[in-house]
């Protein structure tokens, strides 16, 4: 069993906020996984999510930074003339974040992921050119990715029209250039994908009219929900809020 301190260390006697209040409340006496990682499209929110669950448990988060992908805007410009160098960069960066990660002994702490390594193979299937994936999948081959298995996976899913809006909201520049087809493409390959995953428990969660960040009795339902997953594969199902 987990065990969890939410008190800030600087914090001495201060109480606890409502939400941590709820959330301790809820998992007393439950099984938590210690290692989660949420997975789906540009837009969805896994990242969000990611960040307040870790918040929640007073879980560790690993994290994609595409930030620091010098190809990315390039690649929602021109995807065709960009897609190798960008996938190159993701999948050394994020090999680089598990080995960094394995170096420090830092899977036993229990923590939080907002990306699968499989999904790289995922996204280079889905944008390049069968040549420059056949090269991919040599320079794949010939690295050492130990990935802990996850605990819990939660695929978290939404249409196009939903990633669109989310995507305009919040503003990045270099998102500006993503198009419905593009994420058409990524919504085909993500539901191909998980249709055969079973490498871990799967939590298939649709949030296309639920609201994780701003509506505390929907994130409060998603965790009890995914408290109850032990194995095999799962839908949360929205119309519970109806």
């Amino acid at each position: 069993m987990t065990e969890f301190n939410f008190l800030d260390d600087n914090s001495g006697n201060e109480l606890l906020d409502a939400d941590t209040l709820a959330v301790t409340e809820l998992i007393k006496d439950r099984e938590i996984p210690r290692f989660i990682t949420i997975e789906g499209p540009i837009g969805v929110g896994k990242t969000t999510l990611a960040k307040r669950l870790a918040e929640s448990f007073n879980y560790e988060t690993l994290l994609e930074r595409p930030e620091e992908n010098p190809f990315l805007a390039g690649f929602y410009k021109n995807r065709r003339q960009n897609a190798l160098a960008t996938q190159l960069f993701f999948l050394f960066q994020r090999a680089q974040q598990i080995q960094d990660m394995r170096q420090q002994d830092l899977f036993s702490p229990v923590r939080i992921s907002d990306f699968l390594i499989e999904k790289d193979r995922l996204f280079a299937r889905a944008n390049l050119e069968d040549n420059e994936f056949a090269l991919y999948e040599q320079v794949y081959s010939q690295i050492t990715i130990d990935a802990p298995k996850p605990d819990l996976v939660i695929y978290l899913q939404a249409p196009v029209e939903a990633l669109m809006d989310r995507i305009l909201k919040r503003g990045i520049s270099e998102e500006r250039n993503i198009d419905r087809d593009y994420l058409e493409l990524l919504n085909e390959a993500y539901s191909e994908f998980f249709l055969y995953y079973d490498d871990a428990p799967l939590l298939i969660v649709n949030c296309a009219d639920i609201d994780f960040i701003n509506n505390d009795d929907h994130y409060l339902t998603l965790i009890d929900y995914m408290l109850n997953v032990r194995g095999g594969r799962h839908y949360f199902n929205p119309t519970i809020f109806s």
